[in-house]
């Protein structure tokens, strides 16, 4: 038997417009955003100072003036590089509530 293309079964997606609201109704806010990342910098920030003193206990930086002040001008600038996609993710605009 063979069967023409109109005899097919149409299989209809569901709606996307009900999958899309509570997808954009559960999207986090750029308040909560803010929130979240505020956290995330102090954490990152204690996290950063503990390894930066941690690590300038190193004999190699310890017996070197010059060493040492080196080494705290990059790690102590060396935060925000991280910092960078946290901020910008915090920033970001929050969606546009859809009219339909």
């Amino acid at each position: 038997m063979r069967l023409e293309p109109d005899c097919v079964p149409l299989i209809v997606p569901r709606s996307r417009s009900a999958s899309y609201a509570k997808a954009a109704s559960t999207a986090m806010t750029i308040r909560t955003r803010k929130f979240l990342g505020a956290i995330l910098l102090l954490v990152l920030a204690t996290v950063w100072a503990l390894l930066g003193m941690a690590l300038a206990q190193m004999p190699w930086i310890a017996e070197s003036g010059w060493r040492q002040a080196i080494y705290y001008v990059v790690v102590g600038m060396g935060w925000v590089l991280p910092a960078m996609p946290i901020v910008s993710w915090m920033q970001r605009p929050d969606r546009a509530k859809s009219s339909s």
